[in-house]
């Protein structure tokens, strides 16, 4: 017999003392996940019912900015999952971003506890279970929860995100731009809520008005819904997610003293009401990142793995436009070293075009009571890869912190769809005690930076302390025979209100932000200089 035609090791008789051989479908599968560089450890293989712990599916850790889909049915174990994956990717010097929705994974900052479950499961998949914590920052939207307050001002936000979240059409859509462009070359920055009011009012009154006429203008009706959408919007307490000192994204990109990537958790429980703003933040702040990061390639690690959590509320109600524009950002900024998870309940919530960058499949289990359920499981069977199970079957049978796994190889090729016990997280599995996590945010270096909200100058205010306009002077009659001298035009409001004194030092002052036209991203955020 040639040497081609050897016998695998893996069909080879078991000898007295060896571990049992792999069946050779298994052995198939499991020669997919045998990386040679660094990897994360997800767990075990399952096959035909059986845990292979011989077996062991991981990720490649330079394929990590490759973006990915966390899916499942809740209770089936994806906060684990993320919890797993944050773990090793902190202790392999890379730093995370969580969105915790739920408010149980502020644990990653303190070691686990061992019971009979966790020493099971470890015992189950060959995982040398160690009780560990990691250097974590709480973070929460506006202050509002336990964390270092994360706030943006307006004019950063952008009209596109900002649309969204007060659900307008899309020629309501296009009015706002138009007012943020005003602003923009005005130098009338908006910081909050009532500086973008002053600036609308301003334009639909009297004196205002003319001022967008050459460039289509802005009807009372238009600016009607605006104001009303901002009141609306601020009587549901949310002024506070708008304002300054402006989170700067670029504080995920930290790691501690001892190399360990830091897990920036974004604890979210206290606006889990108001979906539409939460989800629209996490794009600010991954728009943020996308403009602020510089080109680097296929890196041998990411620089950022950031997960995003109930992606499907980002996509309900999405304009074509709004799809478009996450489509390029989620494609483009894999170069710049980040990676982005997704994380729901099926692909079905991604839309396709967004779905095809993720190359970094977790899906646990889905249920199948009803026709739409049955829908959504034949949908998710259809975007996995030809795979030896099947998959109808079990995807509706997995347990809780088991899915099914396929991810992209060393070489970029997507790996053998492989069914797995996942392992156990070394970290607390539920929440902080309030007092510790409030303890932890007040010892933050970013405490200083952020925890105290600023109210400086801004539109709203020089608008407000703009000049009464003065009254005609009385028309005199000239003489017969002579023409009556013109009188001398009388500059706008908004020409009195930047050409003031007062203006131009608040110009000086910050000039970085004011004082020249912002450059807006995709979606309509800016680029500001750090």
């Amino acid at each position: 017999m040639s040497d081609s035609e050897t016998v695998p090791q893996a069909a080879a008789p078991e000898t007295a003392g060896s571990a049992p051989a792999l069946p050779q479908e298994a052995l198939k599968i499991a020669s997919g996940y045998a990386f040679a560089g660094p990897a994360l450890d997800l767990g075990a293989l399952i096959w035909d019912g059986n845990c292979l712990p011989d077996a062991q599916v991981r990720i490649p850790l330079p394929m990590l900015n490759r973006h990915g889909l966390v899916a499942g049915a809740t209770g089936t174990g994806k906060t684990k999952t993320l919890q797993l994956i944050a773990e090793q990717l902190s202790a392999q010097g890379v730093p995370v971003f969580l969105a915790d929705i739920k408010g149980d994974l502020s644990g990653i900052s303190q070691p686990g506890l061992s019971n009979d479950k966790v020493r099971s499961r470890a015992a189950e998949v060959h995982q040398q279970w160690t009780p560990a914590g990691f250097p974590a920052e709480f973070l929460a939207l506006g202050g509002l929860g336990h964390g270092i307050p994360v706030r943006a001002t307006i004019t950063s936000f952008g009209p596109v995100l900002l649309s969204k979240v007060l659900q307008l059409n899309q020629t309501q859509e296009q009015s706002l731009g138009l007012i943020f462009h005003y602003a923009d070359t005005k130098g009338l920055e908006l910081v909050d809520l009532k500086d973008l009011r002053a600036v609308v009012a301003f334009l639909t009154s009297d004196e205002g008005r003319a001022e967008l006429k050459n460039i289509g203008g802005l009807s009372t009706a238009t600016a009607g819904v605006i104001l009303r959408s901002l009141t609306a919007f601020e009587a549901q307490g949310m002024a506070d997610f708008f304002g300054e000192p402006e989170f700067d994204t670029s504080e995920f990109l930290r790691t501690a003293s001892d190399g360990r990537g830091i897990v920036s958790v974004l604890e979210l429980p206290a606006v889990q009401d108001k979906p539409q703003l939460f989800s629209t933040f996490l794009m600010w702040l991954l728009a943020d990142l996308f403009h602020d990061l510089p080109e680097v390639g296929d890196a041998d690690e990411p620089k950022l793995v950031f997960f995003f959590d109930e992606a499907h509320l980002l996509f309900n109600d999405a304009s074509r436009a709004f799809l478009d524009a996450i489509t390029q950002t989620v494609r483009l900024i894999r170069s710049k070293g980040v990676g982005v998870f997704f994380v729901t309940q099926t692909p079905k919530d991604i839309p396709g075009d967004v779905l095809a960058q993720l190359g970094n499949r977790i899906q646990h289990a889905l249920r199948a009571f009803t026709p739409d359920d049955q829908k959504a499981l034949k949908a998710t069977v259809k975007t996995f890869p030809d795979s030896a199970y099947d998959l109808e079957e079990l995807l509706t049978g997995l347990g809780t912190g088991e899915a099914v796994v396929t991810v992209l190889s060393e070489k970029g090729a997507p790996t053998p769809v492989a069914a797995t016990r996942l392992r156990a997280p070394e970290s607390l599995m539920g929440p902080v005690d309030a007092t510790a996590l409030d303890e932890a945010v007040r010892s933050s270096p970013l405490h200083g930076r952020y925890a105290q909200a600023v109210d400086r100058e801004s539109a709203y205010e020089k608008l407000a302390a703009r000049p009464e306009k003065a009254p005609e002077p009385p028309t005199r009659t000239a003489p017969t025979g002579r023409r009556a001298p013109r009188a001398k035009e009388e500059p706008s409001v908004v020409e009195q209100v930047v050409g003031s004194g007062m203006f131009k030092s608040l110009a000086r002052s910050v000039g970085t932000q004011i004082g020249r036209e912002i450059t807006r991203s995709l979606f309509g955020t800016t680029r500001r200089r750090r």
